[in-house]
């Protein structure tokens, strides 16, 4: 995909200056979650509704930009991650039509997603963004958010280039760690999560907020079965995906 594929007929005021000198070393994919894409796209551009992407991503594979990229653009609102808590101002927000678990969340088509991996890359040429800043809003904004959600293919993207895959572990029927539990090994389990960049508790105490955490990290990596309990295979892919992330770090 080149720059001259996308469409910028659609403009959105809800948008704002980068803070001087401010990095743009991070994506975060989304998904539309309306019952139409056109609706969709419209209000990111209503100044009414105060949000915006800078680009939206058709299923049909039409890519429409609505906010310049070097323009703050308001898509992930109150988030963190790896530390930073303003992401609008370091990212750059790519909106993915579908209608989302609230009007019948349903599999990204191909075309759809060949279009977001192009438009990434194309993003990627002009802006360094290491895979591991490469996020869904459910991991900057786990207490309010699932976006792009269990059926977005992360493998696909992974493997050109945008964020980081590795094979979850099969599901098993083990004793898993879970709310009220304590000690070491949530400890251990919480500093995982903070290391990969989840803005997770380090108390040692499995507590409402570390299963939000782990359930937004089995929606991203380990989507068989999403229900917040670090069972060993939630465990065993969190280590993997811990020692990739420490690898992209270094890189």
């Amino acid at each position: 995909m080149s720059p001259y594929d996308i469409d910028r007929t659609h403009a959105s005021a809800n948008s704002g200056h980068r803070p001087p000198g401010s990095a743009i070393d991070h994506l975060v994919l989304h998904y539309t979650g309306m019952r139409s894409e056109e609706g969709a796209r419209d209000w990111l551009c209503d100044p009414r509704s105060q949000v915006s992407s800078h680009y939206v991503v058709f299923e049909d594979g039409r890519v429409f930009q609505l906010v310049d990229e070097n323009r703050r653009a308001w898509h992930a609102g109150r988030s963190a991650w790896r530390g930073v808590t303003d992401l609008n101002s370091r990212s750059i927000g790519i909106e993915i039509a579908n209608p989302g678990h609230e009007f019948g969340y349903r599999p990204f088509p191909d075309r759809q997603i060949e279009a977001v991996i192009g438009l990434c890359r194309s993003i990627f040429s002009r802006h360094h963004i290491p895979p591991h800043q490469v996020v869904a809003h459910s991991d900057v904004a786990p207490d309010r958010k699932e976006d792009p959600g269990e059926l977005f293919p992360w493998e696909w993207c992974a493997a050109f280039g945008i964020g980081l895959w590795v094979p979850p572990a099969l599901l098993d029927h083990e004793p898993a760690l879970s709310r009220g539990d304590e000690g070491e090994k949530v400890l251990e389990l919480q500093q995982l999560v903070a290391n990969i960049g989840f803005d997770a508790p380090l108390s040692g105490l499995f507590d409402d907020r570390t299963e939000i955490v782990v359930r937004a990290f089995q929606r991203h990596w380990r989507p068989a079965r999403i229900d917040g309990r670090a069972d060993p295979s939630t465990l065993d892919t969190l280590g993997r995906v811990a020692a990739a992330f420490e690898a992209s770090v270094k890189a």
